[in-house]
């Protein structure tokens, strides 16, 4: 359980300065800008963006995009992509695997081709609502003040109190059942595969990418069970999607979009039969 509890606490720090930093920002918007910039709403760059910030390894822009996406500043698109391109701790698991450069730049050009078109195609078929109104302190009704570097610290203290206590549950979880039973479960390489990938991908927490990277080193699954299982990937902004996006239809259709698009990404893939 020491491993748990000091698993917990990396997570936890890991994403600490990107919770500030979004809130920070979105601070500055509301106390300063009446209208919040075309630009960072944009449909035209917003998912391009997104796509290559994705690929930073760890799941920070993530959860920095998912507040952001909260607080209206980006587009569904744009949340999407950043979700699709982010592979937490794929990269350096392939860097310290000995995978071969061509292995690493396919599978993140993979990604980052995938999380370009449907984030744009996202954008072109859903027009989100926004509220005229909104207002991080009103919504989160902590009566903060005008200080937005104090109010930021304050929204990030309560959200990473949330992270804490969640992380630590899923991990107690996975300590129990056992990252081999889960491996267990992908250790297919039939039509299916890419679905039970995408499935275990979901899960908010850095474990699903380490075991998908893994198995895919020693061979025990296919590309398309890897690329399925690293779209859908997005660390724990997915966790804090259900946390700060009151809108839970919403909450789901993005979950739902995610996980469909790695299903069928890594089932076309193992269908082309694309291998190294």
């Amino acid at each position: 359980m020491g491993n748990v509890v000091g698993d917990t606490l990396v997570d936890l720090l890991k994403i600490i300065p990107f919770l500030y930093l979004a809130f920070l920002i979105m601070e500055y918007l509301e106390h300063n800008v009446k209208k919040k910039s075309n630009s960072l709403k944009s449909k035209k760059f917003g998912p391009l963006i997104g796509s290559f910030l994705g690929v930073i390894p760890q799941c920070g822009f993530s959860v920095m995009a998912t507040n952001l996406f909260a607080s209206r500043v980006i587009t569904i698109g744009t949340l999407i992509a950043v979700y699709l391109s982010t592979s937490d701790e794929m990269l350096p698991i392939l860097l310290m695997g000995g995978a071969s450069f061509k292995i690493i730049l396919m599978v993140l050009g993979i990604k980052v081709l995938t999380a370009i078109i449907f984030g744009y195609l996202i954008d072109l078929i859903i027009r989100r609502k926004d509220s005229k109104d909104f207002s991080i302190c009103e919504d989160d009704e902590c009566g903060c003040d005008e200080n937005i570097f104090k109010s930021s610290l304050i929204h990030t203290l309560k959200i990473s109190f949330f992270i804490l206590l969640t992380t630590f549950i899923l991990n107690t979880l996975i300590y129990y059942v056992g990252e081999n039973k889960i491996a267990s479960i992908l250790q297919s390489n039939n039509f299916f595969g890419p679905f039970l990938a995408s499935l275990v991908g979901l899960i908010p927490n850095c474990c699903a990418s380490v075991i998908i990277t893994e198995l895919f080193l020693n061979k025990v699954i296919t590309l398309g069970m890897l690329i399925g299982g690293l779209l859908t990937g997005a660390g724990i902004g997915l966790l804090v999607l259900f946390r700060v996006n009151k809108n839970m239809k919403e909450n789901f259709l993005i979950l739902i979009s995610l996980y469909l698009i790695g299903s069928l990404v890594g089932v076309v893939i193992d269908l082309l039969g694309i291998i190294f």
